[in-house]
């Protein structure tokens, strides 16, 4: 059974979530993920090993919470005034997000320590939002827009893949060509 921690905004909850996440990121910055232990995070964090534990189960699925946590989108994307080139900026930050070695880290972790899928629906979550937000723009703006599943398995999908399983060649030209296929059919896209 998956533990996932229950957190109500400002309570205790919350900040013991916090306190550890803090830790986890600090110590891996320090020592690396490899020497990282639950004691060394409940010690940096403040809090017993046992409250770790209860919470997470053990340190894969404390340090799959983390990747999570920090593969959320910190702000919407950027609004360029045109479909195609919204789609365009954000597959190709997005790719950049994801390919470089702290992003493929935090995917492994978001994946390996979450044997529900949740996490993993999760991420997939965050991607469908920041795609809804470019998509709801361009209809605000009167230009035709394919739906996000659409998006999802034209530039999301193949990124992911190529990411996982075949990573050269992941380049800014790469992730505008997919969203331009993505948009194919959709004639305010060009």
């Amino acid at each position: 059974m998956s533990r996932k921690p229950m957190v109500r905004p400002g309570g205790r909850s919350a900040r013991v979530q916090q306190a550890v996440h803090t830790a986890v990121r600090e110590l891996q910055a320090e020592v690396g993920r490899p020497e990282l232990t639950v004691p060394m995070v409940a010690a940096r964090a403040g809090v017993t090993p046992s409250t770790i534990y209860r919470r997470w189960g053990d340190l894969q699925e404390l340090l799959s919470d983390v990747a999570v946590e920090r593969l959320r989108p910190e702000a919407p994307p950027e609004d360029h005034g045109r479909l195609l080139d919204d789609l365009r900026s954000w597959a190709e930050q997005f790719l950049e997000e994801m390919a470089a070695p702290t992003g493929r880290a935090y995917l492994r972790d978001a994946l390996l320590g979450d044997p529900d899928g949740d996490n993993a629906g999760r991420c997939s979550d965050y991607a469908a939002e920041q795609i809804g937000t470019v998509l709801a723009r361009a209809v605000e703006r009167g230009e035709d827009v394919p739906d996000v599943d659409t998006v999802i398995d034209r530039v999301v999908a193949p990124v992911m893949y190529r990411i996982l399983f075949r990573p050269d060649g992941l380049t800014g030209a790469y992730a505008h060509r997919l969203a331009e296929e993505a948009l194919e059919g959709f004639s305010a896209g060009r």
